[in-house]
């Protein structure tokens, strides 16, 4: 149907799982994409895998540096940004006795404040394509915490917030902030050789009795990317197979 025809995008965390599976739809939707990724090896290969239609760049989303040099090369090759998706994340579950500040603060870096660098440099290039799209993802942990989780949790709860403030800032620019936020996915991130007996068991107690799969979350990223939802700003879109209301 080609619903991003044209729309230069870029994506991070995009080397692979979610981040991945995006790409692939947004191409499929005649998107122009570039992937960013800190994993070099699997985010060449992706590229190479999808025939060299997407370009892909280093990234290191904590750092200023590299959010200035990823909105100048997607301009290069694209030219501006009509949609930016804040996909970059990491997990590391500990109590908060055992958890030292380090790992503390790397989460919520790699998840929060990557957010907000993305948002505030990619603003610049979005005015000058007149509009566009910005989609965060965050989890259904940024609406409830659970033991072990508070470096996750607490930085996906202030995602929230910033696709707030960033969504009354920026739609007299005509561009547009919400957030997605997933129930579990079957990713890297979550599904391991150690982990699958654990997780099966814990899709037992979703609703709808499974895990998701990335496309079913890519889907609403498109939308929201999209001109379809054009009237959509500011607004948390959970997508958990029934997860928060069990």
């Amino acid at each position: 149907m080609a619903r991003l025809r044209g729309k230069t995008t870029l994506i991070t965390g995009g080397a692979r799982g979610l981040g991945a599976e995006i790409t692939r739809l947004f191409l499929a939707e005649g998107a122009q994409v570039m992937v960013t990724d800190i994993l070099e090896e699997e985010g060449k290969k992706l590229v190479s895998d999808l025939g060299y239609k997407p370009k892909f760049l280093k990234q290191d989303v904590t750092k200023e540096a590299d959010w200035k040099e990823a909105v100048t090369v997607t301009e290069v090759a694209f030219g501006p940004i009509d949609v930016l998706v804040n996909n970059a994340g990491v997990v590391l579950y500990n109590s908060i006795e055992n958890m030292s500040l380090d790992d503390y603060l790397w989460v919520v870096n790699v998840n929060q404040v990557s957010v907000f660098l993305g948002m505030k440099y990619v603003l610049p290039s979005m005015k000058k394509a007149n509009g566009g799209s910005i989609v965060n993802i965050s989890s259904i942990t940024g609406f409830k915490g659970g033991p072990g989780g508070a470096a996750y949790s607490s930085s996906k709860f202030a995602i929230r917030g910033l696709t707030q403030s960033a969504a009354l800032e920026f739609a007299p620019l005509n561009v547009r902030v919400n957030s997605i936020h997933p129930g579990a996915i079957d990713t890297p991130m979550l599904v391991q050789e150690d982990t699958k007996d654990a997780v099966a068991e814990f899709a037992k107690t979703i609703p709808l009795g499974r895990i998701a799969q990335p496309r079913e979350i890519a889907q609403l990223a498109l939308f929201l990317a999209s001109d379809e939802a054009s009237y959509c700003t500011g607004s948390e879109f959970v997508v958990d197979g029934g997860s928060l209301i069990k």
